[in-house]
């Protein structure tokens, strides 16, 4: 009977930087939600507003805020509030993509096959419906309000969706909730500054989110 072989030094640092990762993200959410009434979409607003490169800093700390569980819905607020309607939009639609694309990342380096989606009973039978659904499988789980998004992107990032499919479905699933939350904070913004057309994309949002939650469930009652 012969001995197992010794771990190899790549190994081991393979381990070590997985430990790393995830203790980062863990200490990064603890952080969060220890200081969640710290955190809002006007303090954002109060940071980048007036700074050189105002959207490369927000679209990099929506994709920090999104691996650490920062809701996207306040990071799509603030884009609101500092960009419009139109940037806004653009910009937290940027955003959101990048910290889905990095928390899949993330857990598929963190994963690298430990977990297979077919062994967990509960969340399991959902991401092997998105893995052989593809892009549209994605979208569907997006415009589901009350599945947090990083969840989702960690559990998809144990699947062997292509990074393609992932993004794809992500921008086109993401797309409802981010126009109606960047409404309402153009909205907010217009109702800050003191100006009078703030009811039009505060209907817009409301609408879009009525939709985006009766739809969902309706298409899966009819299913």
């Amino acid at each position: 009977m012969t001995p197992d072989a010794a771990p190899s030094p790549m190994s081991i640092l393979r381990i070590v930087g997985r430990a790393i990762v995830v203790a980062l993200v863990l200490a990064g959410g603890a952080y969060v939600l220890s200081h969640r009434d710290a955190v809002s979409a006007t303090q954002i607003k109060a940071q980048l507003t007036g700074a050189p490169l105002a959207p490369l800093l927000y679209v990099l700390a929506h994709t920090v805020a999104s691996v650490v569980f920062v809701p996207r819905t306040f990071l799509a607020v603030a884009a609101g509030l500092l960009f419009g309607t139109v940037g806004g939009f653009l910009w937290a639609t940027v955003g959101s993509t990048a910290g889905a694309i990095a928390g899949f990342i993330l857990a598929r380096y963190v994963n690298s096959g430990l977990i297979e989606p077919e062994s967990m009973p509960k969340l399991g039978p959902l991401l092997v419906k998105a893995e052989t659904g593809g892009w549209r499988a994605v979208a569907a789980l997006r415009l589901i309000p009350v599945i947090p998004q990083p969840l989702t992107n960690y559990g998809l990032g144990l699947t062997r969706l292509s990074l393609w499919s992932y993004t794809l479905g992500t921008i086109v699933g993401s797309i409802p909730m981010t126009v109606a939350y960047v409404e309402f904070g153009a909205a907010g913004d217009e109702m800050l500054s003191g100006g009078a057309h703030w009811l039009l994309p505060t209907l817009i949002g409301a609408v879009v989110v009525a939709a985006s939650t009766i739809l969902p469930m309706l298409m899966a009652r009819k299913r």
